[in-house]
């Protein structure tokens, strides 16, 4: 199969961020071996990283090994679905953090993938606590 990446790495990879460029980069390199993807919805939150230009970063994400056509299936939808009543119920419950919606679509696409690659454990382990997580 392959691991998802969070948008966040890909973002840090990309702008050479001085804090978490090198340890995204070495990331990403550790499990290219495994295959590497993106979800959609990750896809469409890099659009500003590269100005709208989909020509550089789908160029961008060729040359380091990330697939990006992947198709979003029923499943993620409703894996999605799931995980986003879960999130409200919990956040009303306990008045837990807010989660953007795109955390959750993008944890609920790396649950049919061998896990995801992000910086940011706790966005997917509360909501997701099966998922298989490796963090910078």
């Amino acid at each position: 199969m392959s691991w998802v990446v969070d948008t966040c790495p890909v973002i840090e990879v990309a702008e050479a961020d001085p804090t978490f460029g090198v340890a995204s980069a070495r990331l990403l390199d550790s499990k290219r071996a495994d295959g590497l993807t993106i979800c959609p919805v990750t896809y469409v939150e890099l659009a500003p990283v590269f100005a709208g230009d989909r020509n550089a970063q789908n160029e961008f994400l060729f040359n380091r090994s990330v697939a990006w056509p992947e198709t979003w299936t029923q499943a993620d939808t409703e894996e999605a679905h799931r995980a986003w009543h879960r999130c409200i119920s919990a956040r009303r419950a306990i008045n837990a953090p807010k989660r953007p919606i795109a955390d959750i679509l993008i944890g609920a696409f790396a649950t049919r993938f061998d896990g995801i690659l992000t910086r940011n454990e706790t966005d997917f382990r509360h909501v997701f606590p099966t998922l298989a997580i490796t963090i910078l």
